[in-house]
């Protein structure tokens, strides 16, 4: 229940934030970020709680979430991430069964490397299969026959159709009683203990029993508004162009990338989707395309294709935020009562979203179950490592 009551606000042209008294809550929960991560989590959560969603920006989902390669690999990450996405996949396809097109369609991912590192990859990972030369050039005919000497294939793998992802997690979210705000960007985090929080979010006085950091880049900023320790997420830049092409592409083919994940090119429509894949440390922000790193790329591609690719239709950045060791940090932080973080899901946020909000749904609520108790530990706030 909203209350602007509970709000002492500073008149509108005082200096200062705006100022809010403590009082009753006014939600339960107030997730900050309207990225996939704070509107999947507002999903699960708001059949059972009162929920709010504060976002800085005008649109939804604007940084990170809207600019991902679109694809849900299970072969793609650590152990951790990998049981999430085989999660999301199975809510995913759920999901689509009341849709009027599928979120997802099949888009096998081929790995291209060395005998011996498509060897290695292939024995510590379940979902890849090896192919030979002659099948891996059935599957992908553009590729240059000598740029690779082994593949294997990941047949599991997904494009997603993202923004239709995005839009049925906040419409049920909404459908479901929760309150989405754009252009409310948080000016302040105040800590009452247990009994809750006072926040600011552009002209508005909120208060919630529970905080969710969702912020992405912006996470440790968050935190240090409420007074909590930063856990050394960082965001780092990862570029990605749609290009055209001589020779007509595929729409049906593979994604391919090798096996040191250097960089990837997948159909998209009649066009090519490439990414660089470098991860380059950057502040929190609207990350921009340096120039040079597509056209890098343009050249890399064109070693080991035969599409030849004749300009850029668009080009884009986003940010992926990580801690050190890689994974998602996600549970209550052990010194704030109920500041509770959803971060650093890097270049696993889309294929993760509806498992990852399912966990942390369930650490708020009190209703995670004992089969889960591994994976919460591994991408707890307290796990060593972390900053």
């Amino acid at each position: 229940m909203f209350s602007t009551s509970l709000c002492n606000a500073a008149p509108a042209n005082a200096a200062g934030p705006l100022l809010c008294q403590h009082g009753p809550m006014d939600y339960d929960v107030l997730i900050i970020g309207g990225g996939i991560a704070g509107l999947s989590l507002a999903w699960r959560l708001a059949p059972q709680l009162s929920v709010v969603v504060v976002e800085a920006e005008s649109t939804l989902a604007f940084h990170s979430s809207s600019r991902s390669a679109r694809q849900m690999q299970p072969s793609y990450g650590p152990a951790p991430i990998q049981e999430l996405t085989m999660r999301t996949l199975e809510f995913v396809e759920q999901m689509s069964a009341g849709l009027p097109a599928p979120i997802l369609v099949p888009r096998p991912l081929l790995t291209l490397g060395t005998q011996n590192d498509v060897a290695a990859l292939v024995a510590r990972n379940a979902h890849l299969v090896p192919l030979s030369h002659a099948e891996t050039m059935e599957r992908s005919p553009d590729l240059h026959p000598g740029a690779f000497e082994a593949a294997a294939l990941d047949s599991t793998a997904m494009e997603v159709d993202v923004p239709s992802l995005i839009e049925f997690y906040r419409s049920q979210a909404v459908a479901a009683g929760a309150l989405v705000l754009t252009n409310s960007r948080v000016g302040s985090v105040v800590p009452h203990g247990s009994a809750g929080f006072s926040v600011t979010a552009g002209e508005r006085c909120l208060t919630a029993g529970v905080v969710v950091n969702a912020a992405g880049a912006w996470a440790d900023t968050v935190a240090q508004l409420g007074g909590v320790r930063s856990r050394g997420l960082v965001p780092h830049r990862r570029s990605a162009a749609i290009v055209s092409t001589e020779h007509a592409v595929n729409p049906a083919g593979p994604m391919v990338q090798p096996t040191d994940e250097s960089y990837y090119f997948r159909p998209d429509g009649p066009h090519l989707l490439i990414s660089p894949c470098e991860s380059i440390p950057a502040e929190p922000g609207d990350a921009q395309v340096v120039d040079a790193d597509i056209s890098e790329l343009i050249s890399r591609i064109g070693a080991v294709t035969t599409l030849g690719i004749t300009g850029v239709v668009r080009a884009w950045t986003g940010l992926r935020t990580h801690p050190v060791d890689g994974l998602p940090v996600v549970g209550f932080d052990a010194d704030v009562p109920n500041f509770f973080w959803l971060a650093g899901q890097g270049g696993y946020g889309i294929q993760t979203s509806a498992a990852l909000a399912g966990l942390a749904a369930a650490l708020i609520t009190g209703t995670l179950t004992d089969d889960d108790g591994a994976l919460a530990a591994a991408l707890s706030p307290q796990r060593a490592g972390l900053g």
